[in-house]
């Protein structure tokens, strides 16, 4: 059942039977707690999803401004391209979400400081990996706009997301919480983790689920999981409650980064505001795709040469479609929201955490 601001007194949640592993959920279907093809009543709407912290946000980006711009206008202007190119602010969302949903536990009026300085560090790394992921894909579109190293050049993406990295870094050693430093820190790590491994597993078809699963927990899952930890223990959380809330973003980003991976696949260029099947194209096997193999010898060869004949690749991208390598995709994401959903019952009702259910909700209606 979805999880909704009027019903959530009656959400059921199935256990999943799987290890407690960092990829908990792997390789085992589940019935979803997430149904909503059958019971949603209406779609669920960002300006809605985020309303409850909606001046937190307005604030945040104020502050983003001042800080970035103050120190280098000049890369502040290559900056804002990402900041201004149609930004869901998701991640600094969950910080005030979660800072929000579990103050009542330390019984905290409203946000701290260090909250707040979380939410713009959050979003300046994630920022500077935009730019640099950008540079790395040689993507010449993000989010429908020219990304950073198209327009100024890949020198200035490069020292912009440097700098965008050394701000944050420089603000998060100023909170002083060893604790949230070594979470932060271990994203960054990770952030390098995840684009080696990407890099050394282009068109190979014996990559696995797992592999696949980890190198998406590298690369977008483990900073949301420190964004949701972090933004508990500045609230004064127990300890059970904060990895509750890490475990929850890992889950939530994984199915995330799984829902991203089927749209490349399932929408147009313009919806994506990028080449469709671009993924595919460079090599990089996602779910899908690796469901796909399980089924067709056909994909792999076409995989495998690289996509070196007219029409190759629009003939893989059906494969995939026809193999059912979509559903199977599809599963996997409702497993990890599930799992998502879990994590969240440590929270009291609150406004705060029916809207972090609605955002997991959300984000399986993008493939409904």
């Amino acid at each position: 059942m979805i999880c909704s601001r009027q019903d959530i007194s009656r959400t059921r949640v199935f256990s999943t039977n799987t290890s407690e592993a960092l990829l908990d959920g792997v390789g085992e279907r589940t019935a979803p707690v997430l149904d909503s093809k059958k019971e949603a009543k209406m779609p669920i709407s960002l300006a809605n999803l985020f309303e409850v912290v909606a001046d937190d946000l307005q604030t945040l980006n104020q502050n983003l401004h001042s800080i970035v711009g103050a120190e280098n206008p000049v890369l502040m202007s290559a900056a804002e391209q990402i900041f201004g190119a149609g930004g869901k602010r998701m991640r600094p969302a969950l910080v005030f979400l979660v800072s929000r949903a579990t103050a009542e536990l330390a019984g905290l009026k409203g946000l701290t400081t260090e909250h707040r300085r979380l939410a713009e560090i959050i979003e300046m790394i994630h920022t500077a990996s935009l730019i640099h992921d950008d540079v790395l894909d040689e993507s010449d579109m993000r989010r429908g706009k020219e990304t950073v190293h198209q327009q100024y050049g890949t020198r200035v993406a490069i020292l912009a997301g440097d700098f965008m990295f050394a701000q944050s870094s420089w603000y998060l050693a100023n909170l002083e919480n060893i604790e949230v430093i070594k979470l932060i820190s271990q994203v960054i790590k990770d952030f390098a983790s995840g684009e080696i491994k990407q890099a050394s597993s282009l068109f190979d078809c014996d990559v696995e689920l797992e592999e696949y699963l980890l190198k998406s927990y590298y690369k977008t899952a483990s900073l949301i999981a420190a964004s949701t930890k972090g933004a508990a223990i500045f609230s004064g959380a127990d300890r059970g409650v904060t990895e509750q809330m890490y475990e929850f973003g890992k889950n939530l980003g994984l199915s995330f980064q799984v829902v991203d991976d089927i749209l490349d696949f399932t929408q147009s260029a313009e919806q994506l505001g990028k080449p469709a099947g671009s993924d595919l194209a460079k090599g990089n096997l996602t779910a899908p795709v690796i469901f796909a193999l399980e089924k067709e010898p056909k994909l792999r060869e076409i995989i495998e040469s690289e996509f070196c004949e007219t029409g190759s690749l629009d003939k893989a991208i059906e494969l995939v479609k026809q193999c059912g390598g979509i559903e199977r995709a599809q599963e996997l994401a409702k497993e990890k929201a599930d799992l998502a959903i879990k994590n969240l019952q440590c929270l009291p009702k609150s406004n705060f955490r029916f809207a972090l259910q609605d955002m997991v909700v959300f984000n399986l209606e993008r493939i409904d």
